[in-house]
C-alpha cells in the first residue's frame, strides 16, 4: 500500500488520471516493470493515520442506516474527510461522533468513505459500515452499477433539451488543481435531461455514466453551460453562493443482501430559493 492512499482511493486516482506511469494515464490492470516512473498526487491535506476529531456538534442528516452501510444527506459547503484546513469540521467528524465503531473499524482519516462529492455540492453520500462492505460498495462504484441522479441549475438554454455529453477527462495540464475535458483523457460520459429554462439559466437532470473527478462540473463547462456559481470551471452567481449541484438520487445493491435500493435528497433551502426567484418548479419529477 502507497502511505497516505487508501486501495480506494489509489483506484479512484488511477481512473480520474490522476496516477501516471512515465507521464501517462494507465489502467489499475497495468503491470509496472523495471525503471518505470510513478507519479502521484499529494494526499489531501497531508494524509494520516491519526484517528479523526468527533464532532458531536456538527449536524448529520441521516437518510438511512443499518449494520452495513449509513446514507447521508450531506448539507452544501461540508468538506466529506478532514484536510489542510479542515481538521475538525467535516463530514467525517460528525460520523465518528455519532458512529465511534467507524473509526475502529477503518482507521486514517476516510473511515467508511467509498466515494466523495465536492465541498459545496449537496445531497446523498453511501457510507460503508464494515470492511466487507466497503469492498462491495467500492467496487460497485468501480464497475459502475450504482446509478447516480444529480440536478444542477447552468448558465445558458442548453440544447438539445436531452442528449449525451461524451468528452474525454484529463487533469488539466496548465492548473493542475482544475480537469478538463480533453482528447487525451479518460472516457467519460454523462446523460443529461432539461427540466426547465428561465431566461438564461437551465434546470437540468444529470445521469454521469462514469465516474470522473468534477466530471458533471467540466463536461457542463465544455458544452459551454458551466454550473451556476461554479467558481472554478465558471463563475460566481448572484442567484446562490456556491456551485449549484445537487446529488439527488442514488441507487444501489445493498452489500449485505443484495437488494436494490434508491435514496433520495431533498434539495436544500439555498437551491430552492434560487430555483423560486427563476419561477422554476423545485419538483424534479413534475
Amino acid at each position: 500500500m502507497v502511505a497516505g492512499f487508501s486501495r480506494a482511493e489509489i483506484k479512484r486516482l488511477i481512473d480520474s488520471g490522476e496516477i501516471r506511469v512515465d507521464g501517462r494515464t494507465v489502467r489499475p490492470s497495468l503491470r509496472l516493470g523495471t525503471g518505470d516512473v510513478v507519479t502521484l498526487p499529494e494526499p489531501a491535506g497531508g494524509e494520516s493515520d491519526d484517528a479523526p476529531v468527533a464532532a458531536p456538534d456538527l449536524a448529520l442528516d441521516v437518510l438511512h442506516e443499518d449494520e452495513a452501510l449509513i446514507v447521508i444527506d450531506k448539507a452544501p459547503g461540508r468538506v466529506v474527510h478532514p484536510a489542510a484546513g479542515h481538521a475538525a469540521d467535516t463530514l467525517v467528524n460528525a460520523l465518528v461522533a455519532r458512529y465511534p465503531d467507524l473509526a475502529d473499524t477503518f482507521g486514517g482519516t476516510r473511515p467508511g468513505i467509498v466515494h466523495r462529492l465536492d465541498r459545496d455540492t449537496s445531497g446523498v453520500i453511501v457510507v460503508a459500515r464494515t470492511r466487507p462492505a466497503a469492498e462491495i460498495l467500492t467496487a460497485a462504484f468501480a464497475e459502475r452499477s450504482v446509478e447516480k441522479v444529480y440536478l444542477a441549475l447552468a448558465r445558458g438554454r442548453v440544447n438539445p433539451p436531452a442528449g449525451v455529453i461524451d468528452a474525454p477527462i484529463a487533469r488539466d495540464p496548465k492548473r493542475r488543481q482544475r480537469m478538463a475535458a480533453m482528447p487525451a483523457g479518460r472516457p467519460s460520459r454523462t446523460v443529461y435531461r432539461v427540466i426547465g429554462i428561465s431566461g438564461a439559466v437551465s434546470w437540468l437532470e444529470l445521469r454521469p455514466e462514469s465516474g470522473r473527478t468534477h466530471q458533471i462540473r467540466v463536461h457542463l463547462k465544455a458544452i459551454g453551460h458551466p454550473i451556476l456559481g461554479d467558481p472554478t470551471y465558471g463563475r460566481a452567481s448572484r442567484r446562490i453562493g456556491r456551485t449549484a449541484l445537487h446529488a439527488w438520487r442514488i441507487t444501489l445493491d445493498h452489500p449485505t443482501n443484495g437488494e436494490r435500493m434508491t435514496f433520495e435528497a431533498p434539495l436544500p433551502d439555498d437551491l430552492r430559493t434560487a430555483l423560486a426567484g427563476l419561477g422554476l418548479s423545485a419538483d424534479p419529477e413534475a
